[in-house]
């Protein structure tokens, strides 16, 4: 794992930060089942977290990670689309009992198995949908190694905040490719504080306040009963119909992603004054839009470029930044423009282009043709 001298180059992989990351954040427990190409980090959190359980599926994975957050624990899994698809009944149940866990999704060609060694970008729109009823899953992505040390971090963050499953968005080059990395200059990362209920009133585990998030008390306390629901419930926890007060308390599962955004966003804006042309991408293509970027400046040509960290809900501020430009370039290494269409819909924008593919990593030759095309 990293050594402690930060003046050196070390040759690692992106699992073997984002592991360390989680670690010194205070993730306590990695549940898993291996699968490609998530398997580094299924091997790097049985050396590094304090307990490690390799579960006999991902049905078992989700359920037993539950189990520890009601526990006041904090778990992490890795998977990719096969298994992820396989956990998410077991989310909407995390969702709904509103369970902190982070979930590492390492995207792979797809459809269905797909092919185990060949990276994409396809998951977005998965997650997009992933929740019943059309609520929003948070979803953060990394963009770059650095990205592999502090983005885990915050999306553990994210999760404990909002009481939420969090989805981290990676894909096979991203985080198994060897590259001489310095660690001179990342930051400190510093283990989470949890706080949890504390009070001698009766505890109502849904009840909230103005951050529309209910207060967390594990279920292993001895002042306090605490229920944990996955059905339509009360504040209390009680299993309701559609009565007001629990249509009420499902409601708010959208609304406190919504008010509490602005504390979990995450973006790189490089605007260069005069561009009247913006490039988007997010994930491994980013590596590609700042080479295609720093090639078309080189020639003298203006160009802004937006690298997208906090993928979902979707930020208003996105918006706003390519409102400002004459052309929108949205890079992205799937065959639909996932990330487009959940932006401006089917219909599309006539100001907005793709640059899309499949089982093969998009070049910065392609992206500096689309940002110079008329």
């Amino acid at each position: 794992m990293m050594v402690a001298d930060k003046d050196s180059r070390l040759i690692m992989d992106g699992s073997e930060l984002i592991i360390e990351s989680v670690a010194r954040a205070g993730a306590d427990v990695f549940i898993g089942y291996p699968i490609t190409p998530a398997n580094l980090l299924y091997s790097y959190s049985q050396e590094r977290l304090p307990s490690f359980f390799a579960a006999p599926d991902e049905i078992s994975t989700l359920q037993w990670m539950c189990g520890y957050a009601t526990t006041g624990k904090f778990p992490v899994t890795a998977s990719s689309f096969p298994g992820f698809a396989l956990m998410l009944e077991s989310i909407n149940m995390a969702y709904m009992m509103e369970l902190p866990m982070l979930i590492i999704l390492v995207q792979r060609l797809g459809p269905a198995t797909g092919t185990a060694t060949c990276g994409a970008q396809g998951d977005l729109a998965l997650l997009q949908g992933a929740i019943s009823g059309g609520f929003p899953l948070p979803v953060v992505s990394i963009s770059s190694m650095k990205d592999c040390w502090e983005m885990p971090a915050k999306a553990m963050k994210m999760a404990i905040d909002l009481r939420t499953p969090v989805v981290l968005l990676t894909s096979k080059e991203e985080i198994m490719t060897l590259s001489s990395f310095s660690v001179k200059n990342l930051p400190e990362i510093k283990k989470i504080e949890r706080t949890f209920y504390n009070s001698t009133e009766t505890y109502m585990p849904y009840k909230t306040g103005t951050t529309l998030v209910p207060e967390f008390l594990p279920v292993a306390n001895t002042e306090h009963q605490v229920r944990f629901t996955a059905s339509t419930h009360d504040q209390k926890g009680i299993i309701q119909n559609t009565s007001k007060e629990a249509i009420d308390n499902t409601k708010r599962l959208e609304y406190k992603h919504r008010q509490n955004k602005s504390e979990h966003l995450f973006y790189d804006y490089d605007e260069q004054s005069g561009a009247d042309t913006l490039v988007v991408s997010y994930g491994i293509t980013s590596a590609a839009c700042r080479e295609a970027v720093n090639a078309v400046r080189a020639d003298g040509h203006k160009v802004s470029m937006l690298i997208v960290k906090t993928m979902l809900p979707v930020p208003p501020v996105y918006f706003e930044i390519m409102d400002k430009y004459k052309k929108v370039v949205i890079a992205e290494e799937n065959l639909t423009g996932q990330f487009k269409n959940i932006l401006f819909g089917e219909r599309g924008n006539k100001n907005v282009s793709g640059v899309n593919g499949i089982a093969e990593m998009i070049t910065p030759a392609r992206i500096a043709e689309a940002i110079l095309s008329k």
